[in-house]
């Protein structure tokens, strides 16, 4: 009996001596059940941010996983691309003197063609694409096939849809009445 107020009231008889052992049971219970109580909070806790960093893992994991992904996607479109420009690529010799030449990332390239090429090339029959740093002709079907892969592939191609943005500018164009010489070289 460590409690003298307890003492107090079990000398002058007004509670018995199994009211005074309730009272403590009851009151290391409720000490237990708050202790318990105390861990379950903590182990709740725990258990929460175990959970939360389980899921921010597998949000990275899948993250990285849809990167890769895309990546060997990007890889296998451009290796298609590569196949596509090498094994179908218009071949120039010798009698191709005449420089073609066309912007690429706000520089002027150059490319030597012949004169058919290169009104092929004006009607949009033929297209220059981009390959491992060089530029090779294509046909039009190769080029729109490129175009619909990695539309950077290809450098030059005009498929007709350019024809309405000319034909707005000729009607703002000052100069739209003068003609230029076939002659003019670049």
């Amino acid at each position: 009996m460590n409690n003298p107020f307890q003492d107090q009231l079990l000398k002058a008889g007004l509670v018995t001596k199994k009211q005074v052992q309730k009272a403590q049971q009851d009151k290391t219970r409720k000490k237990k059940k708050q202790q318990h109580s105390r861990k379950e909070k903590v182990v709740d806790e725990n258990r929460l941010k175990a959970q939360q960093a389980a899921e921010e893992k597998a949000k990275r994991d899948r993250e990285l996983n849809r990167k890769k992904q895309e990546q060997a996607r990007q890889k296998a479109i451009s290796i298609e691309i590569n196949q596509l420009i090498t094994s179908n690529y218009i071949s120039r010799d010798e009698d191709c003197e005449i420089p073609y030449n066309f912007e690429h990332n706000n520089k002027v390239k150059r490319v030597y063609v012949n004169q058919e090429m290169k009104d092929k090339i004006i009607k949009g029959t033929l297209g220059i694409a981009r390959i491992e740093g060089r530029y090779e002709l294509v046909s039009k079907d190769i080029a729109e096939k490129i175009q619909q892969r990695n539309a950077k592939r290809v450098i030059i191609f005009s498929d007709g849809t350019d024809q309405n943005s000319k034909k707005e500018n000729e009607d703002n164009d000052p100069y739209s009445e003068y003609q230029i010489p076939d002659d003019l070289m670049w």
